[in-house]
C-alpha cells in the first residue's frame, strides 16, 4: 500500500470510527423528558465494536443560551448555527407546548430547515412533528404525534399523512415518535440501527427499561387502559394474576373465585366496569403476551400459542385476526426485534 493510499485508509477509519454527531434542537416550554430521555439514550451508546461512545451530542437553540422547560429546570443550549458546516448525524427536534409557537417563528423554521438539510436523520420527538411540518420536511411523509396533538398535525399540514396509533414511525430517513417515553423508545430504535440490537439491549437494561416496544405497537397501551378503566385498582390484583396464569383455563368461575365473588355477580361488575367480559379480557391480555413473544424471541408460534394459554395455533390466529388485524407470522415478519 503507497503512502497516500494508507493516508487515505487512515483518514477514512478515522471518520467511520468517530461518534455519531446529535443535535436536540430546543425552544420555550418544551417537555423536559422529551429532552433528557432520548438524551439520555444517546449518551449511554456504546459501539460494541470499538467499545467506545457511539454519539457525541449538543444541545441547540435558536440563539443559544438558557431555554426555559416546562419545569422549573432551564437548559443551556448552543446557537444552531454553530452546526451548519458540522457532519451532523441525527437531529432531533423535542416536543412541548412551545411547539405552537415555534412553528409560527420564520427565523426559528429557517435554522431548522438548513440544520436538517445537512443531517443524514431528522427526528422528532412529541410535539416536535409539527415543527417539521412547518418546516416542509413531513410533507408527503407517513407520521405521529402525541395523541393530544394529531388533530392539529392533521388540520394544520394536510400534506401529512397523519397516523395516530403507532409509538414511532420511520419514513425514508425521518422519524416521528409519539409522546414523552416514545421519544426513548425511537431512540433506542436507532442505536439498534446504528449500532446493532446488542447496543440497544444493555441502554435498556442500565435504564431499568423494556426493549420491546416496537414502532408499530399503540401508543394507547392496553394496560393503560385496563387503569384508566378500572380507576380505583380493584381488578389490578386479577390482571396480574392473569398475566402469570395464562396456561390455565381461566373461565369466569376460575375468575371470580380470584375475587371471591359469584361467576353471576363478578361477570356483571366486571364487564360494566371494564367495558368488556371477562373472556374477552383474558383473550386481550394472552394476545399481549404473545406480541412480546413473537418480537423478541425465537419461539414457534406453536410453543408461543401454547405459552399463552390459546392451546393451538388457529386459536390465536383468530385471537390476533380480531385484535390486530393481522396474522402472528406477519405481526412477526413486521415487528420482530432484530
Amino acid at each position: 500500500m503507497n503512502a497516500s493510499m494508507a493516508s487515505f485508509t487512515a483518514k477514512h477509519k478515522e471518520t467511520v470510527d468517530e461518534p455519531k454527531l446529535v443535535v436536540f434542537v430546543v425552544y420555550r416550554d418544551i417537555v423536559l423528558l422529551d429532552l433528557v430521555g432520548p438524551l439520555q439514550v444517546f449518551s449511554h451508546a456504546i459501539d460494541q465494536k470499538t467499545n467506545a461512545h457511539g454519539y457525541s451530542c449538543a444541545v441547540t437553540s435558536l440563539n443559544g443560551g438558557m431555554v426555559q422547560t416546562n419545569t422549573v429546570v432551564p437548559i443551556p443550549s448552543e446557537a444552531m448555527s454553530r452546526y451548519m458546516n458540522r457532519q451532523i448525524h441525527t437531529v432531533v427536534i423535542v416536543g412541548g407546548d412551545g411547539a405552537y409557537s415555534a412553528m409560527r417563528d420564520g427565523a426559528f423554521l429557517q435554522e431548522v430547515t438548513a440544520l436538517a438539510a445537512g443531517a443524514q436523520r431528522v427526528c422528532s420527538v412529541c410535539s416536535g412533528a409539527l415543527i417539521l411540518a412547518a418546516a416542509g420536511i413531513l410533507d408527503g411523509r407517513r407520521a405521529v404525534t402525541h395523541w393530544e396533538d394529531c388533530k392539529a398535525l392533521a388540520t394544520e399540514f394536510p400534506s401529512v399523512h397523519v397516523e395516530i396509533d403507532p409509538i414511532y414511525l420511520k419514513d425514508g430517513h425521518v422519524w416521528t415518535s409519539a409522546g414523552i417515553t416514545a421519544g426513548m423508545d425511537m431512540s433506542l430504535a436507532i442505536v439498534a440501527e446504528d449500532l446493532g440490537r446488542t447496543a440497544a439491549l444493555k441502554i435498556a437494561r442500565s435504564m431499568v427499561t423494556n426493549m420491546v416496544r416496537s414502532g408499530g405497537q399503540s401508543q394507547f397501551s392496553p394496560i393503560l387502559q385496563r387503569q384508566l378503566s378500572d380507576a380505583t385498582g380493584r381488578f389490578d390484583h386479577l390482571h396480574h394474576w392473569i398475566s402469570d396464569n395464562l396456561q390455565k383455563t381461566l373461565s369466569v368461575e376460575t375468575l371470580a373465585a380470584q375475587m371471591n365473588m359469584s361467576a353471576r355477580n363478578f361477570s356483571r361488575l366486571y364487564s360494566g366496569q371494564m367495558g368488556l367480559t371477562p373472556a374477552k379480557a383474558v383473550e386481550a391480555i394472552r394476545a399481549e403476551v404473545a406480541q412480546g413473544l413473537l418480537e423478541t424471541t425465537d419461539l414457534s408460534i406453536k410453543q408461543i400459542a401454547a405459552r399463552c394459554g390459546f392451546n393451538d395455533e388457529e386459536r390465536m390466529r383468530r385471537a390476533f385476526m380480531r385484535l390486530l388485524r393481522v396474522s402472528p407470522s406477519d405481526y412477526r415478519q413486521s415487528f420482530r426485534i432484530d
